[in-house]
Parts: C-alpha cells; structure tokens; sequence
C-alpha cells in the first residue's frame, strides 16, 4: 500500500515521505489472544497531534519513539472496516463496512497508510452525514470533551490556546454544560468571535497579557483552561506582583486546568524526566494549590490523560449528532495524501498555530 513513512528522527523534509509497497497491516503481526482487540480499516481521514512533530524531534524518543524506523505516523483517523478479526466476529460490535473514528492509544503511529489497524476499544461508528475528515478531527478533539465537561454551569471560563485542536472544539463542549461566559486568547481573536466557536471575548495575547488584562482582573474568572502551556509560572508571578488575581482562588472554588506542560517542546530521556514532569511538579503544584496556598491561588489540576474504552469518543461524537459539536478543520487543508502534502500537515502541525485540527485526506 501507499504509505507515509518516518524514517528518522530529524528534519520534516528529510524524514517524511509517502512511499509505495508498504507492508498493509495484518492481523497475522498481532498475539492470536490479543486479534480481537483490533480492526482493520481503509483509511479516508488522518487528524495530525502534537505527538506527531514530537517523536520526529527525538527529545522523547525512550519513551514515545516508534518500536523500529521507519514507521508510519498519524493516530487519529476515520475510514471504513474491511475486516474484523475471525476471533471477534461473534461478539464485536462492529462489522465490515461500518465508518470508523478511532483516536490512538499507544502513540500516533500507524494511520497515516492507506489501510491501518485501529484499536476496537478507542473507536465509534462515525454519526450519519459527517465527513471523514470532521470525524477524524474529532476523534483527535476528544480531550475536548473530557475538559469541557469539567466545567458547571454558570461558570466563567477562560481558555488560552483558544484557537488550536482542542480549543476550537472545548468552547461548544462548554457551551454545551452550560458555561455562561467564556473568554479565549489567540493570536487571531476576532475568529474566536465567529461560529461554531463562539467565544463571548476574544483577546490577541501578543498584545495583551491576559494575566494583566484589567476587564479580566473586574470579574476573576471560576476556570482557566492552559491549552498552550507555561500558564501557571506566570500566575504565580501575577501573584508574586500582587496583582489583581483574573482567576478566584482555590477557597472560593477557582480551578486551574491543563493539559500540557511548561514547555511545548521539551526532553524526557529517563524515569528522573517521566517522574518530574508527570507526577512531582503537578503532585506538588496541587498540593500546594489545595492547602496552604488556597486562598491565593486556583486549584491546580492537570488532565492529560485519556481512559482506554470508547466512552469518550461514545459523547464526543454524540455531541456532534445532537448539533452541540461541529468539527472545526484548519482552513489550509485538507492536504493531499503526498509527500509534500503530508509535510505541509506536519510544518502547520509544528508551527502550534493550527486554526482547529490539522487534517490529511487520505482516500
């Protein structure tokens, strides 16, 4: 088959391309116990994610570098079955020719080929009438849900990365639970403005800071959302200013979400890393947010992570069939199933300044 392949960690243009003869996917490379688990699809939609540039990068090759180069990048994705595992086909709930959505789970590889094997416990049939390429864009939203539904009804929110992937799917999922006052920073505010995104005010964060932003400071928001990282070091230096907070501390129920880290780009070669950046600095940031500085300062919460069953894309893409979600797509795509193509999705992917989710048609 046709297939986009990694080949190193490096440059875009010297690692990726789309080859021919690939070796198409194969039940006959999976455990016989673990065949049915799995589906394998023709691939019509791929949703890039920020893990794609990243593996390229090699700063976290340990632990999120494919098994062996080269391999095939992309996760999220849309298609249709064409074929279930004979060890399934009593008890799965989907058959050949049904449409597919299904996010990754190990890391983004494998979708970015004509035909890919997907995981049957991350994926859902696709709503009636959407698009691959919406179907693929929201199976790659999914963390959207999960965010969107944190929030009750009534509260003041304030998302910054407002305009990417998720944030362009998060606000409808918001709006959706009943949030009465959602805020958004961008680097193009006004389309915050506009539907299906919808945003109450729109700011360009390279000429306000939000931290500062006197409208903001009046009526300190219940939640922020950090979508683009680095947000919580510069709360604490609004704090250490003495600053008029924008956001209520954690004693009167203000919460602080994230789902990145510090730095979008970032190392992570060993445990010490792992256990630094994923459970101390967030143990020790929610800790201190919950007790002896909660009358300060929001509770610190971070969200990365996504559960394992298809519950998630199950509302996701309910919320879409009920007219609450429409996928959102970056304008400069859909891009062509070529190797220019592919590296154009992956340079837009890279830059962070996706307006939605970045999308390649593959069929």
């Amino acid at each position: 088959m046709r297939a986009a392949q990694g080949k190193g960690y490096g440059p875009i243009d010297d690692m990726i391309s789309v080859e021919t003869k690939v070796p198409t996917p194969s039940f006959d490379d999976v455990p016989k116990n673990k065949r049915k688990n799995f589906l394998i699809i023709r691939t019509e939609a791929v949703a890039m994610a920020c893990g794609d540039v990243r593996i390229l990068t090699g700063r976290t090759k340990e632990f999120q570098g494919p098994p062996a180069f080269p391999y095939i990048p992309g996760g999220d994705v849309a298609g249709v079955v064409v074929q279930v595992p004979s060890e399934a086909k009593d008890s799965s709930p989907f058959a050949v020719g049904d449409r597919v959505a299904s996010r990754f789970v190990e890391g983004p590889r494998g979708a970015l080929g004509e035909y890919a094997m997907i995981s049957e416990a991350v994926c859902e049939k696709i709503p009636a009438g959407m698009s691959s390429e919406d179907a693929a864009a929201l199976a790659g939203a999914c963390p959207a849900t999960l965010l969107g539904e944190r929030v009750k009804k009534g509260e003041r929110v304030l998302v910054l990365g407002a305009g990417g992937g998720v944030g362009s799917h998060v606000c409808q999922i918001m709006r959706a639970n009943g949030a009465s006052y959602i805020a958004g920073a961008s680097m193009t505010p006004n389309r915050l403005l506009q539907a299906p995104l919808s945003y109450d005010e729109a700011i360009d964060y390279t000429k306000e800071d939000p931290f500062s932003y006197g409208k903001f400071q009046e009526k300190p928001f219940d939640v922020v959302l950090d979508l683009a990282g680095g947000a919580w070091p510069k709360l604490l230096e609004a704090s250490q200013r003495r600053e008029k907070p924008i956001i209520k501390p954690a004693a009167l129920g203000g919460r602080f979400l994230t789902v990145t880290f510090d730095t979008a780009i970032y190392d992570m070669h060993s445990i010490s890393d792992v256990l630094k950046l994923v459970l101390l600095v967030p143990l020790w940031r929610a800790a201190k947010s919950r007790f002896w500085a909660r009358s300060s300062l929001p509770k610190y919460t971070f969200a990365m992570s996504l559960p394992g069953d298809r519950e998630v894309m199950t509302k996701t893409m309910k919320y879409a069939e009920d007219g609450k979600l429409k996928a959102v797509t970056d304008p400069s795509g859909p891009f062509p199933f070529s190797t220019e193509g592919v590296r154009d999705a992956f340079r837009v992917q890279e830059s962070r300044h996706g307006k939605g989710k970045v999308i390649v048609q593959v069929n």
